[in-house]
């Protein structure tokens, strides 16, 4: 840590002190006791209790992944260097570094170090990995009169995905055989019992067996039809035809200022999601790589996980059930001998917090007892039983990103 310093209200009191003793002189001693010997016994005790302090660890808690526009809390908690805790506590002004696609309080954050954590709002600006970090922590006296300062290198990163828009039945239907949709939503006859695993839903565990094994044990249930994978290929293009006047997520005004790698990622990440919630398997293709996703948790976090990191780019894929294409005026799909803009034909956001669109669960499929429309707030058993009762929107974003 850097050594105290006075603050502004600490130059002020020194400066009275330094008038003080001059006047003291003049006055005499009665002078000095009432007003320099206050003065100079509250900046000793200042630049004491600073000087004792030591520089904190800081362990970052972060929120969920999420979408472009989501955000969550960030807890910061402060320890000793030493594994334990800090004494004394005290004062400080904690402001954590985020990059530019993050966005956290304009004013740093005022919290007792070592007694509270500091929280604080993040939220999510652009796509891709972001990052936190360093965090600075400005320690000042019960008197206000001096500060101490500590950089504490702690970083941590967070993907964010790109903003993802509902794609109509229509579209969906065109790529794939339109006596399959649904089927995948249905509940099947129970095949087996087995391990639970990190994505399955809450619905699906068996209580009875797991309190017998201690552990969590699922339901799986066989599937009735087998699809065909759709390929999805992606590029970015230089240019400016495609969806003029709309931007990639639909809204009209400020198309050309958008990034068209933005564009593509969102475009192409809708369109895989939006089969994978029809239980349709699918290629994905983008500049950043390719991933061959099934219906379920894995396969929903992989093209999200994919999407937020692409670049722009061509790809060398020449046969594909669907082209994405973007460009400065946003994205659009070649399917057969149409061109779609996607903001033209793009529903509304698929948002974490407010479940998936179509009733899709974690694992694609609507709840037990319910309508693909009607399946949109079961919570998940992300971790365990515990996660369970984190609350319905931490559920509804594990539907949406495949926990």
């Amino acid at each position: 840590m850097s050594s105290p310093t006075l603050t502004r209200r600490g130059r002020v009191v020194l400066a009275v002190c330094v008038g003080g003793v001059a006047m003291a002189f003049a006055a005499g001693g009665r002078s000095l006791e009432a007003v320099v010997l206050p003065g100079a016994v509250a900046l000793a005790a200042g630049y004491v209790q600073l000087a004792r302090i030591d520089e904190p660890a800081v362990d970052r808690t972060l929120p969920p992944e999420g979408f472009v526009g989501e955000g969550g809390e960030v807890r910061l908690a402060f320890e000793g260097r030493d594994a334990g805790g800090l004494s004394p506590t005290y004062v400080a002004d904690v402001d954590d570094a985020l990059d530019d696609g993050l966005a956290g309080p304009d004013e740093p954050v005022r919290t007792s170090v070592g007694d509270a954590p500091a929280t604080y709002r993040v939220d999510y600006l652009r796509r891709g990995e972001r990052r936190f970090g360093p965090v600075t922590v400005t320690a000042s006296d019960v008197f206000g009169l001096f500060e101490r300062e500590a950089v504490v290198e702690a970083f941590d990163e967070t993907l964010t995905y790109p903003a993802c828009r509902e794609i109509p039945a229509r579209l969906r239907r065109s790529l794939y055989a339109d006596d399959a949709v649904g089927a995948s939503r249905r509940r099947e006859e129970f095949d087996r019992l087995r391990e639970y695993t990190r994505g399955d839903p809450l619905r699906d565990v068996h209580w009875a067996a797991t309190a017998k094994h201690d552990e969590l044990v699922v339901k799986a249930f066989a599937a009735r039809t087998e699809r065909g994978r759709v390929a999805i290929a992606g590029e970015t293009a230089g240019d400016r035809e495609g969806a003029a006047g709309r931007d990639s997520t639909g809204g009209r005004g400020g198309a050309a200022d958008r990034d068209p790698a933005d564009a593509l990622a969102s475009a192409a990440a809708s369109l895989a999601l939006a089969l994978l919630d029809d239980g349709v398997p699918v290629d994905l293709t983008l500049p950043g790589g390719e991933v061959s996703a099934d219906p379920g948790a894995r396969g929903r976090r992989a093209v999200l996980e994919l999407a937020a990191r692409t670049g722009p780019g061509a790809v060398g894929v020449e046969e594909a059930d669907a082209r994405v294409v973007a460009g400065e005026r946003g994205a659009r799909y070649r399917i057969g001998d149409r061109t779609l803009a996607f903001g033209e034909v793009a529903g509304a956001p698929v948002r974490a917090a407010v479940g998936g669109g179509r009733g899709a669960g974690v694992d694609g499929t609507a709840t037990e007892g319910e309508s693909p429309e009607e399946g949109r707030g079961g919570a998940t058993a992300r971790g365990g039983v515990a996660a369970a009762a984190r609350g319905e929107a931490a559920g509804r974003r594990d539907e949406v990103i495949g926990g």
